[in-house]
């Protein structure tokens, strides 16, 4: 993984991650960074929503810089997952192609506001040979998709950056209320009946909740954790599930496998960016 604030490219305040310039200067420089760990760290609970059998399958082998210019990017040592699967704010992760790998065959889409970082993954596609990801300039708050379109809809951090300029987190600003209910109607509304959205924060619940269980909303939601040193709220909405599973909050998670991270999430941007928020 790159990383990103050894080579100083975080803003210099928090607010600076919600100008659009910066993200495109960012990703011009940036080969690879993963906000809010990568795959290996939340498979055990992103596999089983995509099929039920992957809580039990060994992972396939992690995709590393040096794997991704030597091969292409196969489904070859996986059953075929026909669902279809939106990545909101890619940048520039890899969590499509590890999704290709697991053995997802209806198809991933993934989004970012930064025609950048769009382009550099089209290319870094392409030079793998790897086909089964579209990528798609589009903005989170106005998805160009029909109703219904995906199965499974996932974002990892990108809501995250909705909340560095809210003020009191208690009572956010109205322009952040109205983000952030404006990305979650687009959630919603491109979600399949009985989909699944996936968000991946430093959101706490008592923070979330307003947002997630508003009345318009169908789904249910859950959450988990993930990561040693500081947390990782992994939450679970299942569209159409609302009134089925309504206030069952906490769910009970599978086994989470035991990496000690404690001394790289405290060098890491996610920490410095935590940091930021949480002093505003």
């Amino acid at each position: 993984m790159a990383a990103a604030a050894e080579d100083d490219v975080a803003p210099p305040t928090a607010s600076g991650y919600l100008d659009p310039s910066y993200w495109d200067e960012r990703f011009g420089k940036e080969e690879h960074y993963e906000w809010f760990k990568d795959f290996s760290h939340f498979r055990h609970l992103l596999a089983p929503l995509l099929s039920p059998s992957l809580s039990v399958r060994p992972p396939p082998p992690l995709i590393t810089p040096q794997s991704c210019r030597a091969v292409s990017v196969t489904r070859s040592s996986a059953p075929s997952l026909h669902v279809q699967v939106l990545e909101v704010g890619c940048g520039s992760s890899r969590l499509g192609e590890e999704l290709l790998r697991e053995g997802v065959a209806g198809g991933i889409t993934c989004v970012d506001l930064s025609p950048v970082a769009v382009q550099r993954m089209r290319d870094r596609l392409a030079a793998q040979g790897t086909k089964g990801v579209d990528v798609v300039v589009a903005d989170m708050l106005d998805l160009p998709f029909e109703p219904e379109s995906f199965d499974l809809v996932i974002e990892k951090g990108t809501m995250d950056v909705l909340f560095v300029d809210s003020g009191d987190p208690w009572n956010p600003k109205p322009t952040t209320v109205n983000n952030v209910m404006k990305m979650l109607e687009c959630m919603h509304r491109v979600l399949k009946p009985e989909g699944i959205f996936v968000s991946i924060t430093f959101g706490q619940p008592h923070f979330r909740r307003r947002f997630f269980e508003a009345p318009e909303f169908t789904w249910s939601v859950e959450y988990s954790t993930f990561g040693d040193g500081f947390h990782y709220f992994f939450y679970t909405l299942k569209k159409g599930k609302r009134l089925l599973e309504s206030n069952n909050y906490q769910n009970i998670i599978p086994a989470a496998p035991i990496i000690n991270m404690v001394r790289e999430e405290l060098e890491s941007e996610d920490f410095i960016f935590r940091t930021n928020v949480d002093e505003l």
